[in-house]
Formats: C-alpha cells, sequence, structure tokens
C-alpha cells in the first residue's frame, strides 16, 4: 500500500515515515503543496491514501484538498494540523478531508485512523490475501502455502511482501517491471533498472528453500505474472 505524506516539518516527516515503512507500507514524501498536487494530479491511483498537513507551503493543504475534490478525485486525505479548534476541524472536512488530527499526536493514533480511511478506499485489502493455495497474512509478514494443513509459512522481508501482495490483487495480469518499480519503490529511491529482477530471483531462491514453486512467471519482454492455477 502507497502513502503519499505532505508536511513540510522535516522531523515530523521522517518520524511518520519511518513508522509507517515499519507497517509496510511504500511512502512518498513531499514538502510542498505544489510537489503534491504533481503526484496526485496524474496519478492520484498509485496511492491508497494521503497525509496533508493543513500548513504548507506554495500550496497550503487546505487548498490542495479542495483542489482534489473540485477533479473529483476520491483519494482518502487525512489531514494533519495544529489548529485544533472546533472551527477548524468543520472547515477542512467540509474541504474534503476525510479525517482529522491535531497535533501532537501518538503514532498509534495516526495508525488507526489510516486503517480506518482504507476501509473505506477502493484499494483496500482485507488482512489476509488468498488466492489459490497461497495465503499472504498482512499482520505477520509472511506467506502460507498449501490447502492442506500443515501448511508452510515462509517470513517475508518487506519488499518481499510488497511484491508478492501487488501481483497477487493483479491475478493472471501481466506486470511489466518498469510498473512494479514505479509502484513499490519510493520516488527518492531511484533503483536501479534490474532490481525487480534482482528481488524476483531472491524471491524464489527462498520459496524454493522451503520447498515451494514459486507462483511467479516471468514473461520475456513484457512483465511478471502471478498464476494463480498453480
Amino acid at each position: 500500500m502507497r502513502v503519499l505524506l505532505v508536511e513540510d516539518e522535516e522531523d515530523l516527516a521522517l518520524a511518520i515515515k519511518q513508522v509507517l515503512i515499519g507497517e509496510k507500507y511504500v511512502v512518498d514524501w513531499v514538502s510542498d503543496g505544489i510537489q503534491a498536487w504533481d503526484c496526485l494530479e496524474y496519478q492520484w491511483t498509485d496511492y491508497t491514501v494521503a497525509i496533508i498537513d493543513w500548513l504548507l507551503p506554495e500550496l497550503s493543504g487546505l487548498k490542495l484538498c479542495q483542489l482534489l475534490r473540485a477533479h473529483q478525485n476520491p483519494l482518502p486525505v487525512l489531514m494533519l494540523t495544529a489548529l485544533g479548534q472546533p472551527e477548524n476541524r468543520v472547515t477542512g472536512l467540509d474541504a474534503g478531508a476525510d479525517d482529522y488530527l491535531v497535533k501532537p499526536f501518538v503514532m498509534e493514533e495516526l495508525l488507526a485512523r489510516l486503517r480506518a480511511l482504507q476501509r473505506r478506499s477502493p484499494q483496500f485489502m482485507p488482512p489476509t490475501l488468498t488466492i489459490g493455495e497461497f495465503s499472504l497474512d498482512y499482520a505477520n509478514n509472511a506467506l502460507s502455502v498449501g490447502s492442506n494443513s500443515p501448511s508452510h509459512t515462509i517470513p517475508l522481508t518487506n519488499k518481499e511482501f510488497q511484491i508478492l501482495a501487488y501481483l497477487m490483487q493483479n491475478p493472471n495480469r501481466i506486470i511489466p517491471g518498469s510498473k512494479i518499480r514505479h509502484q513499490l519503490w519510493e520516488l527518492e529511491e531511484e533503483p536501479i533498472s534490474n532490481v525487480v529482477a534482482a528481488q524476483m530471483r531472491l524471491l524464489r531462491r527462498k520459496l524454493a528453500s522451503y520447498g515451494c514453486d514459486c507462483p511467479i512467471e516471468t514473461i520475456p519482454s513484457q512483465g511478471y505474472r502471478f498464476n494463480s492455477c498453480r
């Protein structure tokens, strides 16, 4: 799941980003409203939710939210602000924010509010995603393989989990490596062009070490496909 974080306070942004990455989110962080609009104008479907600070340089979070809704953009928005008066909350919600969190806050509350927003999102995924004999456990960062008990339970790194989740959400579709790279690596990372192929090799090697065939097929010159028939 990919989050756009729009926050100009660097220390707070880095703290939020670290917590979200620990929860298996992919996080793109920008520090002003203009950069955020560049990300959202044509590519909003890349994101599950946006976290937007109210007081931003260039284009305020309030104006950014209004702009999104004026363009009929349904992306869930959690607005962050130090402005905690009831009239401020009303203004933020009327601008199109779906939820409103007053600074300072604890990270556990931020995560709970994100989970609530995700449940309203068309991209929301249940705690466990099952395709055929493969079951992906979001809570434990693990893959279970086998329709009969006992099944193999395979621990995954965050990136292995993200790759499998993305392909399992699109079973039997060929996904180009460039699209996987764009979706699962943060904007500022600029990963090398063969990073997806390298991750696929590592994932196949891990599954093989547990005696499992990898359900991800490489389609030459096209991309990768999760084969639900395996």
